[in-house]
This record gives structure tokens, C-alpha cells and sequence, in this order.
């Protein structure tokens, strides 16, 4: 039976990294660096499960689930299949991770090059993004090769950055590591954990999944269990290099808090680059970042357009591709670090959601696929988060919250971790009584 090579494993392994691996994955470290301190190494663990981990196991996790997120989250109810996909991709799109790309562009591409007189104007982040999201229309409007083969040449080239900058940042200390943050001081891991969603990985990696499978299969690989196991072998490549890069970038924002405080990792990044290397430093970071900006532009455009126009027919790529291009330019112009703040509440909303169905797709046969496995550890588990999410957004849950801070780690913001075990077994209990009666469901 045909198992992959060494080379086309690491071929897709690094393929998934670069699908992975976008400028807006460089501003988190550094800013959860800065803020940890000398708490950092604990935070960064902390970090690197959801940010690392999570998304190795989103894309296992769509590989034993049927090859796509929809067939996975159909597990569930096929209502909820459709509502969940749709919100995943609306989150990788049009409401936080496009945006993100124009305003990392302006904050480490544009910024730092403006004068002084004009850097508090709302004027050159608005143009930059209408300049950055036409261009991304244009491209997004017949895709080619040449954006891949941008892409292949720009990973490297940023990891070389990122290499070059933790060497000199070693060997020419920027400053010492200062003391923790408030809120990285009594619980630095979770708070790292919780910082791990923010790079949107573990949804972006339920999209990949179809991606990274497509790709092993047209390699000759259709046994299930090699199948399982290529994935498993290209996702460790991939999460390695991810923790390798998180971690140089997150001692550089550690020994960064000299440079003075800044508002996001954006800034705290060009602040190194132009401490270690001067102007040309940045000039270069701030090149290869716009770059890469289009580049991850471009594919989440393309992706969600495809995906929109499929699921509504009525509207067509092109429509859609315009939609996307201008309702990213106007989300966009809330700028990098109140972008950030508005993301917090719907990934504390729907992360769970994810992170739960993951781990039911590796434990599917043990509990023998019963569907209401599915339902009570999602409903249960959606009682929390939602609440956790409503409460980001400032609407008043008081009533709610004071009956949550009974369950273990809520404080710590996965309280919603022994619902979804309690709701997970109920439902086991249930399908165990009801096996073999038309009324439940079994998903094989």
C-alpha cells in the first residue's frame, strides 16, 4: 500500500505552514512577550496549544471528519453544519482576519515610513486600505499561480527575517525582560491560552483540512488510517516551525519593554526591526509584510467568495469577490488594535465550539458516533461561551456569571470545559438507552 515519501511529506508540511503562516501570526507573540514579562516562557505555552496545537488538531480533526468542515460540523445537526461553517468563514474573512491583512500592511508597511504631522489622521490608514483592497480585487478576480509562487518565495524570506532578528536580538539584547502585566500575573498560562485564539489558526485549519486531504489524495493515498497519518505527519512540520517562529518573536517582545509600550504587536515588531537594524530594516520587514499581506488577502478573498457563491448562487463570484474587497475596507479602518479588541468576544463565543468539536472527532468511534454525543457537548458548551461572548460585548450577564463562577477554571475563561464533558456523557448515556430505536442517529 503507498505511503508518502520523506520529501512529499515535508513538501506538504511545509505547504500547510505557509498556508498557516501569515503577517498577522508576527503581532501576537511580540505584544504577548511585552505584556508576560518574565512570565513569558509560561504564557507562551499557554499560547502555543491554541495557537499551535489547536490548529494542528483542526486539521486531523476535518481529515476523520469527513474532509470538510461542514461534513464535521453536520455531525451535530446539519442546521448547525451550515450556521457554523458560514460563521467560521465569515471570521477568516470579512469581519477579522481580512481586515487584519490592510491594517497590518498600514501599521508595519505604511506607518512607521509616514511623518509625524500626519500619523494621528485617520486619512493615510483609509487610503492605505482602499489601495490595498483594490489591488486585492484585482488579483482576486482571476487567481493565478503567481500569487502561489509570490507566496513560496515571501515564507521563506520572513522566516530569514524572523531568523536573522532572534540572532541579533540574542546576541545584541534589546533590554532585559520586565516585570508581568496585571493580567499575566496570577494565571500567565491561561491568559497565553486565551491570547492563542487570536491568530484564528484552529478555524482557519477546519478550511485547510479539505485542503491538506485534496492534496495527499492526489498522491495516491486513499486509505483512511494512511490518509489520517500523512495529515498527522505534515501537521507536525508545519505546528514546529509555527512554535519556533512564536517563541523567537515572543523573547523579542519580552526584551522589547525599553523600546517603550506600544499599542499592538505591529508596533512593538517595527519598533525591534528599527532598533536592531535601523531604517532599512524596517523598510525591508515593512516590504516583505505588505507582500505577504496580498498574498493572504487574496486567498482568504478567493476562498470566501468560492465558498458564498456556491452556498448562494444568486450572487456571483465577482459580485461577491467586491463585497468582500469593500466591506473589509470599511472594517478595516477601525484600525489594528481596536480590530483586535472587537475579535475577542466572537472568538471567545465560538473558539469553544471549535476546540470541542475537534476532540470529539478523535474520540468519535470510542463513543461510537452517537449524535447526541455531539449535541449534548456542543449545547452545553454553548451555554458558556456565548454567555462569555455576550459578556466581551459588554451586555449585562451578572445573573448568569454568578451561577458559572461555581464551575472549575471559569475564572480562568474555560469554564465551559466540565459542561462539555458533563452534556458529552449525558448524551452517551442517551444514546446508549436509545440504541438501536429509529429515533437516534448514529454517524459512522
Amino acid at each position: 500500500m503507498k505511503e508518502l515519501s520523506k520529501k512529499e511529506t515535508i513538501s506538504i508540511g511545509l505547504m500547510l505552514f505557509a498556508l498557516f503562516f501569515g503577517a498577522g501570526n508576527m503581532i501576537f507573540p511580540p505584544a504577548l512577550g511585552q505584556s508576560a514579562g518574565t512570565n513569558v516562557w509560561i504564557a507562551m505555552l499557554g499560547f502555543i496549544i491554541t495557537g499551535v496545537g489547536l490548529p494542528l488538531m483542526g486539521v486531523v480533526a476535518v481529515s476523520l471528519g469527513g474532509g470538510s468542515l461542514s461534513a464535521l460540523a453536520g455531525r451535530v445537526h446539519p442546521v448547525f453544519g451550515v450556521l457554523f461553517t458560514v460563521v467560521v468563514y465569515l471570521a477568516i474573512g470579512p469581519f477579522l482576519a481580512l481586515p487584519r491583512t490592510g491594517t497590518v500592511t498600514f501599521e508595519m508597511g505604511v506607518l512607521p515610513f509616514l511623518p509625524e504631522s500626519v500619523k494621528g489622521s485617520w486619512v493615510p490608514l483609509f487610503i492605505c486600505t482602499v489601495v490595498f483592497f483594490a489591488l486585492t480585487y484585482w488579483l482576486s478576480l482571476h487567481p493565478s499561480k503567481l500569487v502561489d509562487r509570490i507566496g513560496k518565495i515571501l515564507t521563506p524570506a520572513l522566516l530569514l527575517i524572523i531568523a536573522v532578528m532572534f540572532f541579533q536580538g540574542v546576541t545584541h539584547p534589546i533590554g532585559d525582560v520586565g516585570a508581568p502585566a496585571e493580567a499575566y500575573q496570577s494565571t500567565p498560562f491561561f491568559k497565553g491560552f486565551l491570547e492563542g485564539y487570536l491568530t484564528l489558526d484552529a478555524l482557519a485549519a477546519m478550511v485547510f483540512g479539505i485542503v491538506v486531504t485534496t492534496a495527499i489524495k492526489e498522491l495516491g493515498i486513499t486509505d483512511r488510517a494512511k490518509l489520517s497519518l500523512s495529515t498527522i505527519k505534515a501537521g507536525i512540520i508545519a505546528a514546529t516551525g509555527l512554535a519556533l517562529v512564536y517563541l523567537a518573536l515572543g523573547y523579542l517582545g519580552a526584551t522589547s519593554k525599553t523600546l517603550g509600550a506600544s499599542d499592538n504587536g505591529g508596533q512593538i515588531l517595527t519598533a525591534v526591526v528599527q532598533y536592531l537594524f535601523g531604517s532599512m530594516g524596517s523598510l525591508l520587514l515593512g516590504l516583505a509584510v505588505t507582500l505577504a499581506c496580498i498574498t493572504t488577502s487574496v486567498g482568504l478573498v478567493t476562498a470566501c467568495s468560492r465558498f458564498f457563491s456556491d452556498r448562494f448562487p444568486v450572487v456571483s463570484y465577482k459580485t461577491m469577490v467586491a463585497v468582500l474587497c469593500v466591506f473589509s475596507t470599511a472594517v478595516a479602518n477601525v484600525g489594528l488594535t481596536q480590530l483586535i479588541a472587537l475579535s475577542v468576544p466572537v472568538l471567545v463565543a465560538i473558539y469553544p465550539l471549535a476546540i470541542v468539536l475537534m476532540l470529539l472527532s478523535f474520540l468519535h468511534r470510542v463513543f461510537r458516533g452517537y449524535s447526541s454525543v455531539y449535541i449534548g457537548a456542543i449545547v452545553t458548551t454553548a451555554a458558556v461561551s456565548l454567555t462569555d461572548g455576550l459578556k466581551q460585548l459588554g451586555v449585562p450577564m451578572d445573573a448568569i456569571t454568578a451561577l458559572y463562577k461555581h464551575l472549575p477554571l471559569y475564572a480562568e475563561g474555560i469554564g465551559w470545559l466540565l459542561p462539555a464533558f458533563v452534556g458529552g456523557m449525558l448524551g452517551y448515556l442517551w444514546g446508549s438507552l436509545r440504541q438501536g430505536s429509529t429515533k437516534q442517529k448514529t454517524i459512522y
